[in-house]
């Protein structure tokens, strides 16, 4: 019977080459992170004004676009109710109603998404910052953020649908 072979051992090269793979590509995860098409900058800046909404509303903002599995939630939030909930709220910015109403385009694999999501969540203790997920009644709320229909520069019309799940 032959011996087994040993461990390989990598030349200097090969690690070399191995780390450098490895920096090349935290590096181009760092630049996707940071460069946003415009797209998503009007996406990041609905999930800004309905995060301002809602904080105005005495609702208290834990935190957007968290990652929960493979699933984000664009805001999470406690509504103080009656009855207080904690509450995922998911965004959808149209920039005009040429391709159907932001309503629309909350279908079925989005909704998949959130629960999957609701369903870590609620098996987590804490959130990525640290903070202890409050033990609430959990529920999806959608809001639709498009722009003013008098043409108003910088107006918004904000749509916000409670348990959007139901419907």
């Amino acid at each position: 019977m032959a011996p087994r072979p040993g461990p390989a051992i990598a030349s200097s090269a090969t690690v070399n080459r191995a780390v450098r793979g490895k920096s090349q590509i935290r590096q181009m995860s760092e630049l996707r992170a940071t460069t946003r098409t415009a797209s998503q900058q009007l996406g990041d800046r609905a999930e800004g004004i309905v995060s301002d909404r809602l904080a105005a509303s005495g609702w208290i903002v834990l935190g957007r676009n968290l990652r929960f599995g493979r699933n984000e939630v664009d805001l999470l939030a406690v509504d103080p109710g009656p009855p207080r909930s904690l509450v995922v709220v998911e965004v959808r910015w149209r920039a005009s109603r040429s391709f159907g109403l932001g309503e629309e385009t909350f279908d079925w694999r989005k909704r998949a998404h959130l629960r999957a999501a609701v369903g870590r969540l609620h098996e987590l203790t804490s959130l990525p910052d640290g903070r202890l997920v409050p033990r609430l009644p959990i529920r999806i709320d959608l809001v639709v953020v498009e722009p003013a229909p008098d043409g108003e520069s910088g107006a918004v019309r904000v749509r916000h649908h409670r348990d959007a799940l139901a419907f």
